[in-house]
């Protein structure tokens, strides 16, 4: 399978490969995302070595597993005593096989399951960088792992022998709305742009879920299949996805079923009163992994003039989402998504997650906009002091001094606005104003499926997007 997408990760690769020096370079990104097949499809034979940990393997097993892509070098000795013995072996190894000026790629792969409690691999690794490979112009160590936040403390952020080590970090999101859709025709999976952008809504951009799709089916069907089933291959995903990231998973399983409930998201104060646990450093720790880990997103709200106070969580992951609103029913039937399309549960769902498409792909609405060139701050709103609970959806506030305050709806045709939700455009827009203090100029702008169907109210709306200017590659 060839590459799709990722044509700014293989131009930042390929400018590290030829600089002529030691590169120590960091992946991390959510669990199935693809950074082991960039690699792999990146570099394919080129690879030195690759070695990869054992997502819950014990000491012994990381350990065995090391030495047996050691002995792809020619390694005859025993199991090493421990981590800064096995690095040795590894330097002695590669010191034969290096050629001047040619790169050596050296992968390791899974690197949190390697750090096993009290194993000292952490130390050892950075001894190993340290002491040689940073002298060495043909080493490219590449490093990755699923568990972003480890990844992240332990590695790019560390304050031990690693501080300040890593020359380069890359950070592998999920796809795009425009590479989904070109992943899928790969596939020959020829839908149309709604179908797509509803798979969007489930799988969220991730390669290993979307090359799950079979061609021929449709996506109900595809939902079916891999969710419902007796053995559904997504079936149990969820409990394995919290499992191999968090070694105490309940926690943050908590913070996400708390977000699943709310449209515009939770500030942290309303996480520990919906929790009902203490507002303190254990709570940080574990929203500041969820945000790592891309589950979901931290984002500042105007609630005084001027100034950006306070912040809220919410969810972004598509697939906990989907999962969350409909998997955990006790269901037996095996065509339960089919039974249940055009329900107001999956209407009402479809509307939120449109939404939340929309919040992921900013840069392309910018470029729909024109704007992609100006500063810009985006965030949802909901107001403190409206009897309703006044919310909108998106708000951009720009660096010329333009906010559009951003109405989004979905639907599978044209979108008539009539008298009564056209009112409610404006009388958010007035609570958003007043709350805010803002004295920019306001554009009330549209984001539908498939554009506006022109009346009168239409005609007030400054600007209208539809589902095809998310698309842009």
């Amino acid at each position: 399978m060839n590459l799709i997408g990722r044509n700014r990760e293989i131009q930042l690769l390929d400018a590290y490969y030829n600089s002529g020096k030691p590169e120590f370079i960091a992946l991390y990104g959510r669990r199935r995302v693809g950074k082991t097949f960039l690699i792999d499809q990146k570099y394919g034979g080129e690879l030195c070595l690759k070695i990869t940990g054992i997502i819950d393997g014990t000491a012994q097993e990381q350990m065995a597993a090391f030495v047996i892509s050691l002995r792809q070098l020619g390694y005859q000795g025993d199991i090493p005593k421990n981590w800064l013995e096995a690095f040795a072996h590894l330097q002695t190894l590669l010191s034969q096989k290096i050629v001047a000026k040619k790169r050596c790629v050296l992968f390791i792969d899974e690197l949190p399951c390697f750090e096993t409690p009290k194993s000292g691999f952490v130390k050892a690794f950075g001894n190993f960088w340290n002491n040689w490979c940073s002298t060495r112009p043909e080493i490219m160590l590449i490093v990755c792992g699923s568990a972003t936040s480890w990844m992240i403390k332990n590695i790019i952020d560390s304050h031990g022998g690693l501080h300040n080590r890593i020359t380069h970090e890359m950070h592998i999101k999920p796809f795009t709305l425009a590479e989904t859709e070109e992943f899928l025709s790969s596939n020959n999976i020829l839908w149309d742009r709604l179908s797509v952008l509803q798979s969007y809504m489930v799988f969220g951009g991730i390669p290993y879920y979307l090359n799950l799709i079979e061609k021929g089916e449709s996506l109900a069907q595809s939902i079916d299949r891999l969710f419902f089933a007796e053995d559904g291959t997504l079936k149990n995903e969820y409990s394995r996805l919290m499992k191999s990231l968090f070694r105490t998973p309940a926690p943050y399983i908590a913070i996400i079923e708390a977000l699943c409930k709310k449209k515009k998201g939770l500030t942290r104060e309303e996480i520990a009163d919906t929790m009902k646990t203490p507002n303190n450093g254990h709570l940080s720790e574990c929203l500041t992994n969820l945000v790592q880990c891309d589950f979901i997103r931290y984002y500042n709200v105007r609630e005084k003039k001027i100034k950006a106070t306070g912040g809220v969580y919410q969810l972004s992951d598509f697939f906990v989402f989907f999962v969350n609103q409909f998997c955990k029913k006790a269901t037996t039937d095996k065509h339960y998504w089919t039974n249940h399309l055009n329900t107001s549960t999956v209407n009402n769902w479809m509307g939120l997650a449109f939404e939340r498409i929309c919040l992921a792909h900013v840069d392309q609405i910018k470029k729909a906009l024109g704007v992609e060139q100006i500063g810009t701050e985006y965030y949802s709103w909901r107001s403190k002091n409206s009897e309703e609970g006044a919310q909108i959806d998106l708000v951009l506030e720009r660096a010329d001094r333009i906010v559009n305050v951003f109405e989004i709806k979905y639907s599978e045709g044209e979108f008539s606005l009539q008298k009564d939700e056209y009112l409610k455009i404006q009388n958010r827009i007035a609570a958003f104003k007043q709350e805010t203090g803002l004295r920019s100029a306001l554009f009330p702008t549209m984001m539908t499926t498939f554009g506006l169907k022109q009346n009168e109210y239409a005609a007030q709306i400054q600007k209208a997007l539809c589902m095809d200017d998310l698309f842009v590659d």
